[in-house]
């Protein structure tokens, strides 16, 4: 594809500068053949060229009457090659193209905190879904140029490139994204993928998936900060749905899906926005304020609070998980992070 892209524009360029030639050519030839001033040679060149039937400027000598068919004849091969160079770039594509090029490069010039989607497999196909429903801002990056259509066809914002070079990442502007993802189907690829984007920006969260254990390993050390393998989490998915069914089914209609009426969401508790630090969730209110649920807190040491009661209280770096309507969500975040600071994703409506 990018091949014929760019044996057309070739053409097209060639197309001009024959046309551009014949003109010379033409204004040079009046003007050392008849002796005649730029402007008239111009002027009987372009008057010639154009065939549109004026009378000589001066009357021509014998040499140059001979000239001007010569003339002619380049002016008629050279338009006919342009017509034919422009149809057929018209016929495939390429001026439409062009013009979505130019629209797709200006949204990823104007990316800001989004999130990166390495790999357009039915893993990654799936990601791409989710953060579609949730309307994050995200692109995919892809090398198979079947993927890349197919992203395309759905909508998305792609980049065609290999994920495991920086080069790739820094097309993408990792540097202000808040997310990459790596789900492509080679561990390999995704662990390159991993160790380049920590080595651009060490403090980007970094989701990668791993298809076996040893995998999942590598990748933490590597710096991922979650590793998720299918099989592994597809192997618990399904024993908790046999297990305990109608648990999956709320689960799974508060996590993921465009059409949920719940949602959860996490906030980190910063100090410099907050105005809750030190206090007691009794204290704070939020629970009347917004009619969201705190289901659990995160310390910052790692400690996990499930279900924190009333006493417990809301410290700097705490991740405050949360469920409610997309309101009541809308309405505990705005409390806990007030309206001037940087906000989180807030739930759509």
């Amino acid at each position: 594809m990018k091949s014929t892209s760019r044996s057309i524009r070739r053409d097209l360029i060639t197309a001009v500068l024959l046309f551009v030639g014949v003109l010379l050519i033409g204004i040079l030839g009046y003007r050392f053949i008849e002796g005649w001033s730029f402007l008239d040679s111009a002027y009987m060149t372009v008057v010639t060229l154009s065939s549109v039937g004026f009378g000589e400027t001066h009357p021509l000598t014998p040499k140059g009457r001979v000239f001007t068919i010569s003339l002619i004849l380049m002016g008629l091969v050279s338009i006919g090659f342009i017509v034919n160079r422009f149809t057929e770039a018209f016929v495939q594509g390429y001026f439409q193209d062009s013009l979505r090029n130019r629209r797709r490069n200006k949204l990823i010039k104007n990316l800001r905190n989004h999130y990166i989607l390495c790999g357009y497999g039915r893993a990654g196909r799936q990601v791409a879904y989710e953060f579609a429903a949730e309307r994050i801002p995200f692109i995919v990056v892809d090398s198979q140029l079947d993927a890349i259509q197919e992203a395309k066809q759905k909508g998305f914002l792609t980049f065609m490139g290999d994920a495991t070079l920086d080069q790739t990442l820094i097309d993408v502007k990792i540097h202000d994204a808040i997310c990459i993802v790596a789900s492509m189907p080679s561990d390999a690829d995704n662990l390159y993928t991993v160790l380049s984007a920590k080595a651009l920006k060490p403090e980007l969260r970094t989701i990668a998936r791993g298809n076996s254990e040893e995998a999942v390993v590598k990748m933490q050390r590597a710096g991922a900060d979650a590793v998720i393998s299918p099989y592994i989490t597809g192997g618990k998915r399904l024993a908790a749905a046999a297990m305990r069914p109608q648990v999956m089914d709320f689960v799974d209609g508060i996590v993921t899906g465009s059409d949920r009426s719940f949602y959860m969401e996490e906030v980190m508790i910063d100090q410099a926005n907050c105005p809750y630090v030190g206090q007691t969730l009794r204290d704070t209110n939020l629970r009347s304020q917004s009619s969201a649920m705190i289901i659990a807190i995160r310390r910052l040491d790692g400690e996990l609070i499930p279900g924190p009661r009333g006493d417990t209280e809301l410290l700097e770096g705490d991740i405050v998980t949360c469920m409610g309507t997309p309101e009541q969500l809308r309405t505990l975040i705005k409390s806990l992070i007030p309206i001037g600071s940087k906000m989180p994703r807030l739930p759509r409506h």
